[in-house]
């Protein structure tokens, strides 16, 4: 029997919150579209040639990781401490393997360690400083601290700090959640030959204690992929999705709520979450190529590709 072809689709966000126009620079926004633009056209370039959902994940987050514009790998913000404690996960869609990385420091691309758990362990989730050591031994890239500072990002833990603070990603002053920006990167992607897979990186949130750790290297709460339905990556209020599993949410009601992509998204972000009084967005891709990217808040950064059309970038609620 011959194998069914399927259209390529796929999806990337950059985080988020409140997005304004008003509070954006020219300049900036530029930055930010052309981080996008390069991002998802990696991730599309790899199915354009018939290559796997998965490698177009890995690939694309990683070249996010790589940006100092987002809260993933180099761009991560500080902890309590003073680090940045990264985590990272990843889903495959035709065998449900999944692998993530949490609060691990010094690693360049969590998102690499992330699939190297999924391939080359038993475990699913390893953290902290035996999953660095797990990195050492598979040879995955590590850099210094100073490869991960920025600026900006210390100014903002310093800021934090002084107020005895947790902020998210760009939180800017005590004027509550409007200024707030979850940095999460995820993408999201169907390949020629119908497999789905996931994939989501981020730093956390400033000023993190605890070895708190949210939604993004958790299975069925910040990503999840499944043949049968759904692939999703989740950027917010890391604590809500934990406590709704969103990302599984949203292939369940798939599979047994007789819903479309969009309508099950809609249900989740604009309503289950937001009954809850959390706060982000998601974006997801089903099996037949359909794509939804949705937020509750004012922004997302988000790009999306399917074959034969043109690349889809948006930043504010409309585009």
């Amino acid at each position: 029997m011959p194998i069914k072809k399927h259209k390529y689709a796929f999806a990337i966000h950059g985080g988020a919150g409140t997005i304004s126009r008003k509070s954006m620079s020219k300049w900036k926004e530029l930055a930010y579209r052309e981080a996008l633009h390069r991002a998802v056209s990696i991730g599309s370039t790899i199915l354009e040639k018939g290559g796997r959902a998965i490698d177009a994940v890995v690939e694309s987050v990683k070249e996010m990781e790589d940006t100092a514009l987002f809260n993933a790998g180099k761009g991560s913000v500080f902890s309590y401490k003073g680090e940045h404690e990264m985590d990272a996960s990843i889903m495959d869609g035709k065998t449900l393997q999944a692998g993530a990385a949490a609060a691990v420091t010094l690693i360049k691309n969590p998102i690499l360690l992330a699939r190297e758990i999924m391939n080359n362990s038993r475990h699913v989730i390893l953290s902290g400083d035996d999953a660095k050591e797990f990195a050492i031994e598979r040879g995955v890239e590590m850099k210094d601290s100073e490869y991960f500072f920025d600026e900006y990002r210390f100014r903002q833990w310093q800021k934090a700090k002084e107020r005895g603070r947790i902020m998210l990603d760009h939180d800017e002053d005590d004027k509550g959640p409007k200024d707030e920006k979850y940095g999460t990167v995820g993408a999201v992607a169907l390949d020629k030959r119908g497999n789905l897979a996931a994939a989501t990186s981020t730093g956390g949130v400033v000023n993190k204690r605890y070895g708190r750790i949210g939604d993004s290297p958790i299975p069925g709460a910040g990503t999840y992929a499944n043949n049968q339905s759904c692939a999703v990556s989740c950027t917010g209020q890391g604590e809500f999705f934990i406590r709704l599993s969103v990302a599984h949410e949203i292939s369940s009601l798939l599979r047994y709520g007789n819903m479309s992509l969009d309508q099950a998204v809609k249900k989740v972000i604009n309503d289950e979450l937001k009954k809850m009084g959390g706060r982000g967005g998601l974006i997801a891709v089903d099996k037949d190529g359909n794509i939804s990217m949705r937020f509750n808040t004012k922004g997302m950064y988000r790009a999306g590709k399917k074959e034969g059309e043109e690349v889809i970038i948006g930043i504010y609620k409309n585009s």
